[in-house]
């Protein structure tokens, strides 16, 4: 049986993709206003690489990496050379950035090149999530849409549900996706 629209597993991943942009947007703001002069401001900063480490990767990318891509590729959409790859890769330089970024947070007092560090991370993190979700959702994911079969698509929207479940160090998925709204509610005029 085909899951309902709103439950199809790209469905699901593309509104993820909007809570995703709304941080990304949030960062952006942020990074403005440390350029154009403001003050650092560590903890929404932190609440930010917070979202994309837990929320983004840890449940988002896992959902991609371990459910989705796998059966994408049985059904033909190639890994090596192709979208798919392009795809993981992404991921793990967005790891790399976050991680950066994380590094960066710690630093910051004890080290004079922090926050400048943690700046070209972050434009470099929002330039490259920015793109890779416009290629999942415009690209990938409707390639998908095309080879899943509704057994796949039911199967898969099952998989997702649990992997919503989970616990992301102490907070789940409705918990991560609430960082997004208080740091847009807290940073909403930056």
């Amino acid at each position: 049986m085909q899951p309902n629209e709103q439950d199809r597993p790209s469905a699901v991943l593309k509104a993820e993709h909007q809570v995703i942009l709304r941080v990304l947007c949030v960062l952006d703001k942020l990074a403005d206003r440390i350029e154009q002069g403001g003050e650092f401001p560590q903890k929404p900063l932190a609440q930010c690489v917070k979202f994309f480490r837990l929320f983004a990767d840890a449940c988002h990318h896992a959902k991609e990496e371990d459910l989705l891509f796998p059966v994408l590729e049985s059904r033909g959409i190639p890994r090596d050379g192709g979208p798919i790859g392009v795809m993981l890769y992404e991921h793990q330089v967005a790891r790399g950035l976050t991680r950066d970024m994380a590094d960066a947070l710690n630093a910051v007092g004890a080290d004079a090149g922090a926050q400048s560090r943690f700046l070209r991370a972050a434009r470099q993190y929002h330039e490259l999530l920015t793109q890779h979700i416009f290629k999942e959702d415009n690209v990938l994911f409707n390639m998908g849409d095309r080879v899943l079969n509704p057994e796949d698509q039911s199967t898969m929207a099952s998989r997702f549900c649990e992997v919503n479940c989970r616990v992301f160090e102490g907070k789940r998925r409705e918990e991560l996706s609430r960082i997004a709204d208080d740091l847009e509610s807290d940073c909403g005029d930056a």
